[in-house]
């Protein structure tokens, strides 16, 4: 019972320690996990022992992200995509299975064991690759969907895979039977097509929400182990059932349910990579180790990137998406292993390359950073020179033209009020230009535009750049070479207001403070109060909501000071509130009591 409690203790808090660490770091959540089963992996402080166990368990995690992505896919688009999985994904396995196998072959392997170790080595992590497009939102994207196109493809392939690999060791594929894997994916088939439906309304009629995710862990679980059975891609049973339900009415509970369930199963499926690194492989030959590591990841991911070249990626994504499918598979783990058991690999090979593949699975987020930055460098647009400014006398200068700068330009120029547009976006500056906006393209923080601008000549300078740092660089050089040049500026939030009112801005308002008082004065109306209570409500908190400002504003720099009067606030805007609602209480009892 102790060790049963110590481990998922052991696991939880190395995740809360290390995934927030690793996001602050920009390195993401997956390199978090990675480190932390390295830490208390056997070959760090050996906190947690069963690897392989704990392991087997986690792999739960990738069953139930595959299942919520075939959620997602409609049958219909899962057809519309079937040139880009099999002929993208083929061209992918072939390209990179042929030039890994060659390179390992080179290295001394055994034609037919390099022919494995090529293909295994081709294999992408799904589970990874779908994480990193998550958070670098690069799901819906051409990359995105062609890295997935292909890691579809890749557990496809799978199947043949398994067969495959015992043949050409010589031993049969005496555990494998064919007869069955068909049964069973028949048998996931007409189940999600017959069966799925009238089982998940039955349960729903239940109205009881936890035997509703119990049967959809249930359900998920047992196609998972109908698969394994078959000798089969867990996962790839899992998607074809989401697929078949992605149509169902039940679809968004299903994904409600099991999204928690999935996230901490990823989590423990990457900590336990991290805990199966062979550590001591790694430090009796290190040089050879990230030899092999480095050249696998790079030579995969120029593979990649060429190969994308025939497929719908745009240019500027092509290295992005290579530095998605670089890593190895946790698949390869299965594939090698069963190469050893049919003497294709030897024993000394297979940790080489399992240790190979854990360690550039650790390394995808350096990859993904990397293949960014290479993006950029290769596809950077020149700088577009500033405009010419002819003068104009304008007696208005707006230094930013987006959401806030568009409203206020609009308004001035409905009163006829003559003005210059400074912005640093060329296709905006296109835009306007064609309805007759007077606008240049530039950086409002250089000096010489602000001159070209006839700022010693402007009345005013309404600062809406939305980048905070950029905002107030702008106040600091009006203020140093116009000083006569009355400013407004756009706040973000109280910091950037106060940052502004220190530089000498005349007036400075919050972006969304106005708007949001209307919208608490328009849910009190919708709630029922009348409008002069809703009015005085919004009235009285704006008032005092501007006096703890200006309270605040000569103390901004002595946070000890900052929380007195904020706490202090607090408490008269609660004492406001008690006495509103007094008042407002006893306005109604003599309105009912002056009713006949």
């Amino acid at each position: 019972m102790h060790d049963l409690l110590l481990t998922p203790i052991v696991f939880l808090v190395t995740a809360v320690l290390l995934v927030p660490l690793a996001q602050r770091l920009g390195l993401g959540s997956v390199l978090g996990y990675l480190i932390g089963g390295a830490i208390i992996g056997p070959w760090g402080l050996g906190l947690i022992g069963e690897v392989d166990l704990i392991a087997h368990v986690a792999e739960i995690g990738v069953v139930l992200m595959l299942f919520l992505i075939g959620l997602e896919l409609q049958p219909a688009k899962l057809v519309a995509m079937r040139r880009l999985v099999l002929g993208g994904g083929a061209l992918q396995m072939a390209a990179c299975g042929i030039a890994l196998g060659g390179v390992a072959w080179l290295l001394g392997m055994p034609w037919i064991g390099a022919l494995v170790a090529g293909i295994a080595l081709a294999l992408s992590s799904t589970a990874i690759a779908v994480q990193n497009m998550n958070e670098r939102h690069l799901d819906n994207t051409p990359a995105g969907q062609a890295a997935f196109a292909i890691l579809l493809f890749q557990d496809m392939a799978a199947i043949p895979l398994l067969v495959a690999v015992p043949l050409l060791g010589g031993s049969g594929a005496a555990d494998f039977n064919p007869l069955f894997a068909v049964g069973a994916v028949a048998c996931v088939l007409l189940v999600g097509r017959y069966a799925m439906r009238p089982a998940l309304r039955l349960i729903a009629r239940t109205g009881l929400r936890e035997i509703f995710t119990a049967f959809a862990l249930l359900l998920v679980l047992g196609i998972a182990h109908l698969m394994e059975l078959a000798d089969l891609s867990m996962g790839l049973g899992a998607f074809l059932a989401g697929v078949l339900l992605a149509g169902s009415e039940y679809r968004k509970a299903l994904e409600t349910d099991l999204e928690p369930f999935k996230g901490l199963l990823l989590g423990l499926f990457f900590t336990s990579v991290g805990m199966s690194v062979n550590f001591g492989l790694l430090a009796a030959a290190p040089l050879w180790i990230a030899a092999l590591t480095a050249g696998y990841v790079l030579l995969k991911m120029v593979l990649l990137g060429v190969a994308a070249r025939a497929l719908p990626v745009p240019a500027v994504q092509r290295w992005p998406f290579a530095g998605l499918l670089a890593q190895g598979s946790e698949f390869a783990f299965v594939v090698l292993a069963v190469a050893q058991d049919a003497n294709v690999l030897t024993a000394q090979w297979r940790e080489t390359l399992v240790l190979v593949v854990a360690v550039s699975m650790a390394l995808t987020p350096l990859a993904m950073a990397g293949a960014e930055r290479l993006s950029r460098y290769l596809h950077a647009v020149p700088p577009k020179p500033a405009d010419t400014i002819e003068p104009d006398g304008a007696r208005v200068i707006i230094a930013g033209f987006g959401r806030v700068g568009q409203i206020a330009g609009r308004m001035l120029a409905a009163s006829g009020i003559r003005m210059t547009v400074l912005d640093n976006d060329p296709d905006l500056i296109d835009m306007l230009r064609r309805y007759g906006l007077r606008v240049f393209y530039g950086d409002a923080t250089r000096l010489d535009l602000l001159r070209a601008a006839e700022a010693d000549k402007a009345v005013l300078l309404i600062n809406a750049i939305d980048d905070m740092d950029t905002s107030l660089r702008l106040a600091d050089l009006v203020r140093e070479h116009f000083p006569h040049l009355k400013m407004i500026g756009r706040a973000r939030n109280v910091t950037h207001l106060f940052e502004l009112r220190e530089r000498g801005v005349d007036l400075v308002e919050r972006e969304t403070f106005e708007a949001a008082l209307r919208i608490g004065e328009h849910a009190m109306r919708q709630l029922g109060i009348d409008e002069a209570s809703a009015q005085l409500a919004r009235t009285s908190f704006r008032e005092h909501n501007l006096a703890t400002l200006e309270a605040m504003f000569p103390h901004f720099r002595d946070e000890s000071q900052m929380i007195s009067i904020q706490e202090e606030a607090r408490q008269e805007l609660a004492q406001s509130f008690e006495h509103d609602r007094i008042g407002l209480q006893n306005a109604r009892k003599r309105e009912d009591a002056e009713m006949p």
